[in-house]
């Protein structure tokens, strides 16, 4: 009898040993996250059928902007103003949709808000940083030089060494191109 109890006590253990190993997923390993180690907690995944682009630098993942950090692309619109689209601006946005919809996994590392409430972050397909992957096709100018690393230097670092190696873009830098068409946009209207 004593001995019933005890396989009889050994296989409920094995059954509930089963039943818990039987939720259990291993988890799956971040692409950024094995580049980046040290940031492996602040990295958040976008669920990919939530991303609608905006222009080269800025997407829709849901009700969130997002405002890639550290480059500046041609624009196509400028926060609903009829400034007109910028050349290069469609290449851009073609190629910043076509690197966010055939990543297997998109995910960004968040810094802060800016004024117009878009969250700016380093954002990373299958572990690169998508803005490398911009300047590496001449669509985007490097920002890093202008407005700092914003806590991430060894990022930033990343984005300047490939703008360095990268050919110029073949477009005004897009904050010269905003100020010019105010400029004309100023001139042009009824005094």
């Amino acid at each position: 009898m004593a001995r019933l109890t005890v396989k009889l006590r050994l296989g409920l253990l094995v059954l509930l040993l089963l039943a818990a190993c039987r939720g259990y997923h291993a988890p799956v390993q971040s692409p950024a996250a094995a580049h980046y180690p040290h940031y492996s907690t602040e990295l958040v995944r976008v669920d990919k059928t939530a991303i609608r682009v905006v222009d080269g630098d800025t997407f829709h993942a849901g009700d969130l902007t997002i405002r890639v950090l550290g480059i500046d692309t041609p624009e196509t619109v400028h926060r609903g103003q009829p400034l007109g689209q910028e050349p290069f601006g469609g290449q851009a946005s073609a190629l910043a949709r076509k690197l966010l919809s055939g990543a297997n996994t998109v995910e960004y590392l968040p810094a802060e808000k800016d004024r117009y409430g878009r969250l700016l972050a380093h954002v990373f397909v299958d572990g690169e940083l998508l803005a490398i992957k911009l300047i590496e096709a001449s669509l985007a100018y490097e920002t890093v030089s202008h407005y700092g690393d914003n806590g991430f230097p060894d990022l930033a670092r990343e984005i300047e060494t490939a703008s360095q190696k990268s050919a110029t873009p073949a477009f005004m830098e897009p904050y010269r191109w905003r100020k010019l068409q105010r400029e004309e946009k100023a001139q042009a209207a009824p005094r």
